[in-house]
């Protein structure tokens, strides 16, 4: 049955189809081989109850946050004050791309917005400045996967609905390893640039009396982190409703900086609605596929064979990273999370396992996922905002990132407080 399930999966994504309804087709396909009963018949109430989860209402509210932010031209002031701070560092500018897309992760929830946002403001400083062009473009890449690491992120709130986890949990434990991967980064250009002193291009000199008059412009990402985490953890609203929050105070600085206006507002509005629909209807047809799973018992199938392979839990936890690594090369990470967090998330439990520790991890393998070829979306997000020369490029200059997120997930294994110590100091 394992066996059936994966090549049906293969084989549907093979034929290039959409990922619904490649999920949507496992299901069915799933229902008429090993079900009994016409499982397919629920299908209508599934989407029913997906579409109007109260939860899952979130996901166009941080969407629409993220769009006005990258409307607004907020970010652009966020990296030149990012840019004087940081320049000084061996490497330059590339700490001010890690250091942006820190912050903006923090109120984008997107990997890809954030990684197209500080794209736009930065590769046209490449040979302005001189820097070796594929390093510069995979700290773009390798920053934008913080949007999905850092709350409030997107892919934290599916999880945490398949997985009926506590979204404030998963966000609390999502700080510390963001914080941790964001300097880790940053360590790898420095090692890079000493190694090799002429890829950190020209050094920015900036008084302090400029660093100074930049600080106002990262106020508007504290603001809005404050008022999106800061209202679930005092208790003053949900994270439905502190997603609300966040659209509101969106929308007041970006009329505070004078870049509201009807064509802006319609791109926002645009930009919510396509994405919103792209992830709804992947929701729709992973819960479906989830129910037939649960029905037919696959889920337990694949907790008992990985339970006879004989292996303790940190080998265990070592497959189901190499299994993710090798997954992420050639399937998009939204769609792989929702298609096998179903089939995995048994087998981590029955380790004993926190699941908030294991959504951390997740994240994680979707970041490494993220920016491993052949299909890893940021390198073409990036590509896509370079408008010139091969991708080769930007997949050169992502690979040491990758070995960075491989060193993180190891001392996430090793370590599992760097994800708990939060969520367990404030439960």
């Amino acid at each position: 049955m394992i066996g059936v399930a994966i090549g049906i999966l293969v084989g549907l994504l093979a034929l290039s189809l959409p990922v619904a309804a490649a999920l949507m087709g496992l299901g069915l396909s799933l229902d008429v081989l090993y079900s009994f009963l016409p499982l397919r018949r629920v299908l209508g109430d599934s989407a029913w109850g997906v579409s109007t989860d109260v939860v899952l209402f979130s996901i166009p509210l941080f969407v629409m946050l993220g769009e006005v932010m990258l409307r607004s031209g907020i970010a652009e002031r966020m990296y030149d004050a990012m840019a004087r701070w940081l320049g000084w560092l061996p490497g330059g500018l590339m700490h001010a791309n890690i250091g942006t897309c820190t912050l903006f992760a923090a109120i984008s929830g997107s990997s890809v917005a954030t990684a197209a946002t500080i794209g736009t403001v930065a590769v046209g400083q490449i040979k302005v400045q001189g820097y070796n062009e594929r390093l510069f473009l995979g700290t773009i890449a390798a920053g934008g996967t913080l949007g999905i690491l850092i709350p409030p992120s997107i892919p934290m709130i599916i999880y945490a609905a398949l997985t009926d986890t506590s979204i404030p949990q998963i966000y609390l434990a999502g700080i510390l390893p963001g914080a941790i991967l964001a300097v880790l980064f940053m360590a790898t250009v420095v090692i890079a640039c000493v190694v090799r002193p002429a890829w950190g291009g020209q050094k920015r000199r900036v008084t302090w009396g400029e660093r100074i008059a930049a600080l106002p412009d990262l106020v508007p990402p504290l603001l809005l982190f404050g008022s999106v985490i800061g209202s679930i953890y005092a208790g003053l609203a949900t994270a439905t409703e502190s997603a609300a929050l966040g659209v509101l105070v969106a929308f007041v600085l970006a009329w505070w900086r004078d870049a509201l206006s009807w064509a802006m507002l319609r791109a926002v509005f645009e930009g919510t609605m396509r994405t919103t629909a792209m992830i709804m209807l992947i929701l729709i047809a992973a819960y479906f596929l989830n129910f037939i799973i649960g029905s037919i018992g696959l889920g337990r199938m694949v907790t008992e064979v990985i339970g006879n392979l004989g292996l303790t839990p940190t080998q265990t936890i070592i497959a189901i990273v190499i299994f993710y690594f090798v997954l992420g090369m050639f399937m998009e990470t939204l769609s792989m999370m929702v298609a096998t967090v179903p089939l995995v998330m048994p087998v981590v439990l029955s380790l004993g396992l926190d699941p908030v520790w294991f959504g951390v991890m997740m994240m994680l393998l979707l970041e490494t996922a993220l920016i491993t070829p052949p299909v890893g979306f940021n390198l073409f997000v990036v590509q896509g905002v370079r408008e010139r020369g091969p991708v080769k490029d930007v997949i050169l200059g992502s690979a040491p990132f990758v070995g960075t997120l491989l060193v993180m997930i190891a001392l996430l294994i090793a370590f599992p407080q760097i994800a708990l110590t939060l969520p367990q100091a404030l439960r």
